[in-house]
Order: C-alpha cells, then sequence, then structure tokens
C-alpha cells in the first residue's frame, strides 16, 4: 500500500503507535484504519460532550432506542457514545424481563418510568420494540398484543414527542455469516460467553422470521419518529455513523460542524438493509 506523509503522522502519535502494537500480526493497513478510527471517535466524543452539556443548560430531554439482531454491536456502540459524558446526566435502560406486575401493565408503562428528567439523556439498549421483533418470533407475546403494540406505538411516540423529548430510534443491521462469527467468538470466550443466551441459541434457526418482522417493523412504525439503520458489520465503522447521527439530528447549540463533517452519511436503501 501507499503511505501518505499525514498517515506517516498518524502513526508518529502516542495513539498511533499503540494501535500497531495491538495488532495481532503486523498489518499497517489495519493500523491506520484503527488509528483514524480513534481519531476520529475522540473528535466525535468531544462534540458529543458539547451536546450533553447543552441538554443540561436548557433543561432538555433525549432518548435514543439502540435496537438490532443479537450481537449486532448495540451495547459496544452505546459504550462509546457515553463513554465521556458525566455520569449522572445519562443513564443506559436495559431492561430484564417483565415480572408477574408488569405482565399486567400497559405494555409501555415500565418504559415510561424510565423516560428521561429534563436535562437528561436515557440510552435504551433494546427497548419497547422488543414486542415488534424478539417477543413475537419467540412466542413470547400473542399475536394479539403483537397487533395492539403496532397500532399503538406510533402514536406514543408522538406522546413522548409532543412532551418535548427528542427521540431517536437507531438499528444496528449484521449479516447471518457475521452474527454466526461473533456468536463463535462469544462462546469461545471465557470472558463473553455469559452473554450467550437461549434466545441466542435459536437466533440462526430463526433468521428468517426475524427479517420478516424486522421488515413490518420498519414499515409500520416511522410515523413519528424514523429509522436510523446503521450498517453495523464492522463495529468501528457503526460507532462514528451513530455518533454522527446523533449530532447531526439533535439541534443543538456550538455545534462544530467540522467535527461531523466527515464524509457524506450514506442513507441504506431497502434492498441493503440485511
Amino acid at each position: 500500500m501507499t503511505i501518505s506523509y499525514k498517515d506517516l503522522n498518524l502513526i508518529n502519535t502516542k495513539k498511533g503507535l499503540e494501535a500497531l502494537l495491538l495488532l495481532d500480526q503486523w498489518s499497517l493497513r489495519k493500523g491506520l484504519r484503527n488509528i483514524k478510527y480513534e481519531k476520529r471517535l475522540q473528535r466525535l466524543q468531544e462534540e458529543m460532550l458539547i451536546l450533553q452539556q447543552w441538554v443540561a443548560k436548557n433543561n432538555k430531554k433525549v432518548v435514543i432506542l439502540f435496537e438490532g439482531r443479537d450481537a449486532a454491536g448495540k451495547g459496544g456502540a452505546i459504550r462509546r457514545v457515553k463513554q465521556h459524558l458525566p455520569p449522572r446526566a445519562i443513564r443506559v435502560v436495559a431492561l430484564p424481563k417483565p415480572n408477574e406486575t408488569e405482565l399486567g401493565q400497559w405494555y409501555f408503562q415500565r418504559y415510561i418510568n424510565k423516560l428521561p428528567n429534563s436535562g437528561e439523556i436515557v440510552f435504551f439498549d433494546r427497548s419497547w420494540y422488543n414486542r415488534a421483533i424478539v417477543e413475537p418470533v419467540n412466542g413470547f407475546c400473542t399475536m394479539k398484543q403483537y397487533h395492539t403494540f403496532i397500532s399503538q406505538v406510533n402514536k406514543f411516540e408522538h406522546m413522548i414527542q409532543e412532551s418535548g423529548i427528542y427521540l431517536l430510534k437507531l438499528y444496528f443491521s449484521i449479516t447471518k455469516n457475521e452474527q454466526q462469527r461473533r456468536f463463535k467468538d462469544i462462546i469461545e470466550s471465557p470472558l463473553k460467553k455469559w452473554k450467550y443466551s437461549e434466545v441466542d441459541k435459536k437466533a440462526l434457526s430463526l433468521w428468517d422470521e426475524y427479517t420478516k418482522y424486522k421488515e413490518l417493523m420498519f414499515e409500520k412504525t416511522q410515523e413519528s419518529a424514523p429509522w436510523k439503520i446503521i450498517k453495523a458489520n464492522r463495529k468501528t465503522n457503526a460507532r462514528i455513523n451513530a455518533l454522527e447521527y446523533i449530532l447531526k439530528k439533535i439541534p443543538y447549540e456550538v455545534k462544530d460542524h467540522s467535527k461531523i463533517k466527515h464524509k457524506p452519511f450514506h442513507s441504506i436503501i431497502a434492498e441493503d438493509i440485511d
């Protein structure tokens, strides 16, 4: 590969040398990609902190949903987005399966309790959209419950936005082969294998069912808050694209456009959705 002076300057930094040392094997191309990713990530995280300060100062409220198949990289993306934000100004919501009391409530009730207070950003690592895909695919809800959800969700999100909450919905899209590869890595890792759940074990065999309900979700739940689909086969790109989208969609002040304008943010057309 051809190395430019700009590339050499990137390598000749503390982060650049650290990135090269972390490689499993010598690969200058991969090393440069990692250096550029870390540099870009830091600049966007700095801008994210400006956004958070604007939210706090102006008593704004922000909800960001992270959805996608199992092992799509939702949790890792959330960690990078919030990495340098004040812990007291944000929350990450990852609800367990509902208890007996919650099962008897209106479906959205336990999510309403987690919506942001003034000056707060809330990240949902999966959300009420469990009922749009995971629950019907795995038989965790009846079809009547599913259709009730679909008939109510746009109105629910409209009410959220009318209350003054900024609502963003991100879907992390990976291919079947990539999901299989990530499951293999999780199973073989002593530190990660706890993540591999009973639902995960059935995910590959139910791939087409997940796809069917995912496409129905995109078709029926765009009315109040549109989905942004993030191609996530490469985790680093997905994290950068998620950050850029958040920074572009929330109209905070003192926005440094030079940090956001990296390259055109490509819209993903239907036939490209995994």
